[in-house]
Protein backbone atom coordinates (compact mmCIF):
# COMPACT_ATOMS: atom_id res chain seq x y z
CA UNK A 1 0.00 0.00 0.00
CA UNK A 2 1.64 3.31 -0.82
CA UNK A 3 1.43 6.53 1.54
CA UNK A 4 -1.01 7.76 -0.19
CA UNK A 5 -3.22 4.80 0.17
CA UNK A 6 -2.36 4.40 3.84
CA UNK A 7 -3.15 8.51 4.53
CA UNK A 8 -6.94 8.13 2.79
CA UNK A 9 -7.32 4.77 4.97
CA UNK A 10 -6.50 6.12 7.89
CA UNK A 11 -8.39 9.50 7.08
CA UNK A 12 -11.60 7.31 7.04
CA UNK A 13 -11.14 5.18 9.57
CA UNK A 14 -10.69 8.78 11.48
CA UNK A 15 -13.72 10.06 10.38
CA UNK A 16 -15.77 6.63 10.90
CA UNK A 17 -14.13 6.32 14.45
CA UNK A 18 -16.01 10.35 15.24
CA UNK A 19 -19.11 9.17 13.88
CA UNK A 20 -19.57 6.17 15.75
CA UNK A 21 -19.02 7.87 18.88
CA UNK A 22 -21.59 10.05 17.77
CA UNK A 23 -23.82 6.99 17.23
CA UNK A 24 -22.84 4.73 19.95
CA UNK A 25 -23.43 6.92 22.91
CA UNK A 26 -21.99 5.78 26.38
CA UNK A 27 -19.83 2.96 24.71
CA UNK A 28 -16.64 5.70 23.59
CA UNK A 29 -13.52 6.43 24.34
CA UNK A 30 -13.43 9.89 23.92
CA UNK A 31 -12.74 11.83 20.23
CA UNK A 32 -9.39 10.51 20.11
CA UNK A 33 -10.09 6.94 21.56
CA UNK A 34 -13.66 6.63 18.93
CA UNK A 35 -10.91 7.84 16.24
CA UNK A 36 -8.25 4.80 17.03
CA UNK A 37 -11.37 2.68 17.50
CA UNK A 38 -12.71 3.75 13.82
CA UNK A 39 -9.30 2.76 12.51
CA UNK A 40 -9.66 -0.39 14.06
CA UNK A 41 -13.17 -0.89 13.04
CA UNK A 42 -12.20 0.24 9.43
CA UNK A 43 -9.92 -3.05 9.26
CA UNK A 44 -12.59 -4.96 10.94
CA UNK A 45 -15.68 -3.98 8.78
CA UNK A 46 -12.77 -4.55 5.23
CA UNK A 47 -12.12 -8.22 6.34
CA UNK A 48 -15.69 -9.05 7.55
CA UNK A 49 -18.18 -7.50 5.50
CA UNK A 50 -17.11 -8.93 2.44
CA UNK A 51 -17.14 -12.08 3.95
CA UNK A 52 -20.54 -12.15 4.42
CA UNK A 53 -21.10 -10.80 1.19
CA UNK A 54 -22.72 -7.11 2.35
CA UNK A 55 -21.17 -4.56 -0.49
CA UNK A 56 -22.73 -1.13 -0.34
CA UNK A 57 -23.09 1.87 -3.37
CA UNK A 58 -24.61 4.49 -2.56
CA UNK A 59 -22.95 7.57 -3.57
CA UNK A 60 -18.88 6.82 -4.23
CA UNK A 61 -15.79 5.14 -3.64
CA UNK A 62 -15.23 7.56 -0.75
CA UNK A 63 -18.72 7.66 0.64
CA UNK A 64 -18.86 3.91 0.70
CA UNK A 65 -15.44 3.23 2.49
CA UNK A 66 -16.56 5.69 5.10
CA UNK A 67 -19.61 3.57 5.44
CA UNK A 68 -18.19 0.13 5.55
CA UNK A 69 -15.65 1.44 8.62
CA UNK A 70 -18.55 2.79 9.99
CA UNK A 71 -20.51 -0.19 10.15
CA UNK A 72 -17.17 -1.94 11.39
CA UNK A 73 -16.77 0.99 14.12
CA UNK A 74 -20.25 0.30 15.31
CA UNK A 75 -19.70 -3.22 15.48
CA UNK A 76 -16.35 -2.68 17.65
CA UNK A 77 -17.93 -0.36 19.90
CA UNK A 78 -20.79 -2.33 20.78
CA UNK A 79 -19.02 -5.50 21.65
CA UNK A 80 -16.01 -3.25 23.48
CA UNK A 81 -19.20 -1.94 25.79
CA UNK A 82 -20.65 -5.27 26.44
CA UNK A 83 -17.26 -6.66 27.66
CA UNK A 84 -16.62 -3.37 29.49
CA UNK A 85 -20.07 -3.70 31.38
CA UNK A 86 -19.08 -7.65 32.03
Amino acid sequence: MAVEGLLVFLLIGAIAGWLAGLIVRGFGFGLIGNIVVGIIGAFFAGWLLPRLGLHFAVMGPFFNSVLHALIGAVILLAIIGVIRRL
